[in-house]
């Protein structure tokens, strides 16, 4: 993909969508692990490393995709498909603390992980369609 902006270091686009991928790849994989030590009640889930990484690996994520947002001259409310990204990781936050700390029960942290999973690959197949509706479009015949 060729990316043309004025002001904007467009030779950075490859290495800024690398690294986004490697975050979302990690994220995800960090998630799954930390999901599994929630439902079992793992005292791994409250080591320091369990609880700082994620955050940094998320926040670089994040920052990434704004920069390539940017760089795309790709933003909320004006790009239909990152608009529902945005608010997928939205969701995706609200599942994800309720199945790693705020669900009460075993079987509410268990039902918040799968929607979390869910939404997480929602979010990726948004980001891959570059559609709003991502897989869901597809289960709707569109």
């Amino acid at each position: 993909m060729v990316v043309k902006q004025e002001g904007v270091n467009v030779s950075m686009y490859p290495i800024l969508k690398h690294l986004h991928l490697i975050c979302v790849a990690l994220s995800l994989v960090g998630f799954i692990i930390r999901g599994a030590w929630a439902l079992t009640d793992s005292p791994l889930l409250k080591h320091r490393l369990t609880r700082v990484l994620p955050h940094v690996i998320d926040t670089v994520l994040l920052l990434s995709a704004v920069a390539l947002a940017v760089i795309m001259a790709q933003y909320p409310l004006q790009a239909g498909w990152v608009t529902a990204k945005v608010v997928g990781l939205l969701a995706y936050i609200g599942l994800g603390t309720l199945a790693l700390k705020r669900g009460r029960t075993r079987r509410m942290r268990a039902i918040a992980f799968v929607g979390a999973l869910l939404v997480y690959g929602w979010i990726v197949s948004v980001a891959l369609s570059k559609h709003p509706a991502g897989w869901v479009a597809s289960l709707a015949g569109g």
